[in-house]
Parts: C-alpha cells; sequence; structure tokens
C-alpha cells in the first residue's frame, strides 16, 4: 500500500486567503495525496495573559506569547469551507487538526474525514473522545507524549468504538535534527499499541520520509510552504515547492524498490530477465548415440537454455540416447 503524503499547511498563508488556495494549486502540483489544515481560534489553545508561563524562550519563536502567535498564525474558520472545496477539485484529500469542540463541530460541517490530534494535545482525552466517537480515522503525533499518555489516549479512541488509529512518531522540534528522528520506534509503537504507524517530521530534506516508508510507515506528514522567502512562523522547518515534490518523487521510488508484490521468483524459465545468461549444461565435444555423458563432454556453462546445472550429477555416467555436437542443449528427456 503507498504511503499517504500529507502537506502541512499550517500557518503558511502568512494570513491571505489567497495565498492558501495558491499553496493548495501547488500542493496538488507536487504530488501529495493530503492536505492538512491547522482549525483552531487562539482561545482555543491557551490564554491571553502575559506573564513568563505564557511567555515563549528560545527557538523560533522566542520572546512571543502564546495568544498573539497563535492569533497570527490561525488558519480562520470562515475560510475553511473554500480551503476544502479547493483541495477536491485538486483531486487533493483534506483534513485537519482540531484543538477544541467547536473545531471538532467546525469539520464535521465540511464532512472532514480524518482526525488529526496534535501531541501537544495528547493528554486532551475530552477532546480525543469527542473526536474519536465520530466513527472517522484517527491520526495522533507522538512528539511530546510518555508511553502512559499514548496508551491512555489509544485506550479513549478504542473505547469510542473506534479502531481506526494511526500514530506518527514525531519530533516536537522546530525544525528537528534527523539524527533524532528515532524512527526504530516505529516497530515499537505498532507493536506496543497495535496501531498503523506513520511520521510527522519536521527535519530538513526527504531521508526520513524515504526511511519511513522502508520501515512500513502508511502516512507521512511533513509542512508545505509556497517559497520560505514569504517567511512566517512555521517558514524555516517547511518544504517548498521543488523540495516537496522531490520528496514525493523520492518516497515512490523507494516504495517501488521495496514492492512486496516482487516476491522471489518460482519459475526457471530461461526467458525472464536475465536468467537466460546463467548457467546450464551443454555438450563440450561430440556425443555418440550410447556413449557415456562425463565431464570430457558436457559442461556447466552460459547461457542458460539447456538443463539445469542441480541434474549434473544424475547426468554424468547415462548413456546418451542420441547424438550431440558441441554447443547443442541437453533435453529432460536424457534423465
Amino acid at each position: 500500500m503507498a504511503m499517504k503524503i500529507v502537506a502541512e499547511l499550517s500557518a503558511n498563508h502568512n494570513g491571505s486567503l489567497a495565498t492558501a488556495v495558491e499553496s493548495i494549486h501547488a500542493i496538488a502540483e507536487a504530488g501529495a495525496d493530503a492536505v492538512k489544515l491547522q482549525t483552531y481560534k487562539p482561545q482555543s489553545l491557551t490564554l491571553d495573559i502575559k506573564s513568563d508561563d505564557f511567555l515563549l524562550k528560545g527557538g523560533l519563536w522566542d520572546n512571543r506569547y502564546l495568544y498573539e502567535l497563535y492569533q497570527e498564525a490561525q488558519t480562520p474558520y470562515e475560510w475553511h469551507a473554500e480551503l476544502y472545496e479547493t483541495a477536491h477539485k485538486c483531486g487533493l484529500e483534506c483534513f485537519s487538526t482540531p484543538f477544541d469542540r467547536k473545531g471538532v463541530d467546525l469539520l464535521e460541517t465540511l464532512d472532514n474525514p480524518i482526525y488529526k490530534i496534535a501531541s501537544f494535545e495528547i493528554a486532551d482525552l475530552e477532546l480525543i473522545r469527542y473526536a474519536a466517537r465520530l466513527g472517522k480515522p484517527m491520526v495522533l503525533s507522538t512528539g511530546i507524549a510518555s508511553a502512559r499518555e499514548l496508551e491512555e489516549a489509544v485506550s479513549a479512541i478504542r473505547k469510542e468504538g473506534n479502531n481506526d488509529i494511526t500514530l506518527l512518531k514525531c519530533t516536537s522540534a522546530y525544525p528537528a535534527r534527523v539524527e533524532d528522528a528515532a524512527l526504530g520506534q516505529l516497530k515499537e509503537l505498532q507493536d506496543r499499541y497495535a496501531v498503523k504507524v506513520g511520521v510527522s517530521d519536521h527535519s530538513p530534506g526527504y531521508l526520513v520520509p524515504v526511511l519511513a516508508a522502508a520501515l512500513g510507515s502508511v502516512m507521512v506528514e511533513k509542512h508545505f510552504i509556497l517559497d520560505r522567502k514569504i517567511g512566517g512562523a512555521d517558514a524555516e522547518f517547511s518544504m517548498d515547492f521543488a523540495e516537496f515534490r522531490e520528496m514525493v518523487k523520492m518516497v515512490r521510488t523507494a516504495e517501488a524498490a521495496l514492492d512486496a508484490g516482487k516476491g522471489i521468483p518460482e519459475d526457471e524459465n530461461p526467458d525472464r530477465g536475465g536468467r537466460k545468461w546463467g548457467r546450464s549444461i551443454y555438450v563440450k565435444a561430440p556425443i555418440a548415440a550410447g556413449e557415456e555423458f562425463s565431464e570430457e563432454n558436457i559442461a556447466v556453462v552460459r547461457p542458460g537454455f539447456s538443463m539445469h546445472p542441480r541434474h549434473l550429477s544424475e547426468l554424468l555416467g547415462r548413456r546418451a540416447r542420441g547424438s550431440y555436437s558441441p554447443g547443442d542443449r541437453i533435453p529432460e528427456s536424457e534423465l
């Protein structure tokens, strides 16, 4: 099954509906399968309070208050219907990450097909239950989550009768280092929680998505921006059009190389691929009818059109039923 490649638009519209629409067209052209939005208002995430507890320190958003950052980065509710319609016209699946019940309610009016829960909301079991009971596929980023929090979240979803769960291995750093991807956890997540797995990646380049494909991921999520020059809250760890398109190409190439349908062949037909240049048993010296086959008159050589080499010991010492010249094939009837 091909991995679903998701372009996260996030704040990369920079407050412009036109930019958001143009981005979705570019996402489709780059080869993504889906576009993901974030559905919130600042008050969905935090309080409008200017104290140290609400002040970001270090990193990309150093010295910014949470409320102000989210106010700048939000995708307005009134844009959602147009963005979903644009995505569908472009042949993209469109889904979102809600951050409160009102966000879920809005998304339900748009027939949102998948609910994604951000890792920073992993402890909000009420939000998770509220989305899970709708019966849609649930996708959760691991990010900051502990093993206990993941267990609680997965259990909460299942108690709502929803068993379509995907955990995305995520490193909650912006940007993240490839060396910190910890993709070895994918198998652990899959086995420990009995879920599908994927990756939400904030690292540069496409190495992590390609490795994720090789490790059986069903989804990869990367932030998309038309051009990092336009700036914005998420610009530094987002892929531009050319980078995203190259990632899609590399992921699909990796999947082709891993094609599970190309199992070990059972047939030994010399016309299959390069098999004709393998070895088989040929006559190398004249053989009269009734003469024994020996190492003096037959040899295992290329090409592979004659008798299979596995029959050499069985053939040696037998008397030929017919006469042969050098270069003749030896038929199975001689056995």
